[in-house]
């Protein structure tokens, strides 16, 4: 596929989400015929389709073949991967939303730490410290945000829950490709501190102390986002 083919097809696929995103079409709405659509669009059918076959992939639109192409209501049949367009719909930031996204995180990093506490093995312990000794150092926020997400996804493999696990498979590229736009790791030299804290709780195998550092550590990254 040629790179301008491929940018056609992530603008009309962009144009669709938004237009379900932002309730241009409703749930339960019948898109127009895949050829008046198209024509609206000023793209090509094949075009047309790969983002169509996107859409219906997330669960947004129901494609039937010879049949209309019906919309679907995002908030019942989205996944974990509609929410980086959600959250930055239209360039600006739903805070509802983020405020959902940020009470599950420190929900689920309070969990698996406290879990992780009672399960981790010699070796999960030594590099959950390893990580968060590292955060200190890194070279900016991006860097950063790597660790982060290397440690959380460290301490779920500790907790020994296959779901929280995949959980964060599912929301990795979402998370690193957002790490400017949502800069939970400003300043990440202070945090250090903090992440040391969770790592020593869950070496030491007090579930209590882990909960409460977990909690505090994702209370102060939705701080740095005005939540």
């Amino acid at each position: 596929m040629s790179l301008r083919k491929s940018l056609v097809g992530e603008q009309v696929f962009a144009q669709l989400l938004e237009a379900v995103l932002s309730g241009r079409y409703a749930p339960g709405e019948e898109l127009p015929p895949q050829r008046v659509l198209a024509a609206d669009l000023g793209v090509t059918m094949t075009s047309l389709r790969e983002a169509l076959k996107r859409l219906e992939q997330m669960g947004l639109v129901d494609v039937r073949h010879g049949d209309a192409t019906r919309v679907r209501d995002w908030r019942e049949h989205g996944g974990l991967d509609v929410l980086a367009h959600a959250i930055l719909r239209g360039g600006a930031l739903d805070v509802g939303l983020l405020g959902d996204v940020f009470e599950a995180r420190a929900l689920m990093l309070r969990e698996i730490a406290g879990l992780a506490a009672g399960r981790r093995s010699a070796e999960q312990a030594a590099e959950i410290a390893r990580l968060a000794a590292a955060l200190g150092d890194a070279e900016d926020t991006r860097a950063a945000a790597a660790i982060d997400f290397a440690l959380v996804t460290e301490i779920a493999q500790a907790a020994g829950n296959l779901v929280f696990v995949l959980i964060l498979n599912a929301i990795r590229d979402l998370y690193l490709t957002h790490a400017d736009t949502l800069p939970i790791l400003t300043g990440h030299d202070e945090l250090a501190p903090r992440y040391e804290r969770l790592a020593a709780a869950i070496a030491g195998r007090d579930a209590e102390a882990a909960r409460h550092e977990a909690w505090t550590l994702a209370a102060a990254h939705a701080s740095r986002v005005g939540l």
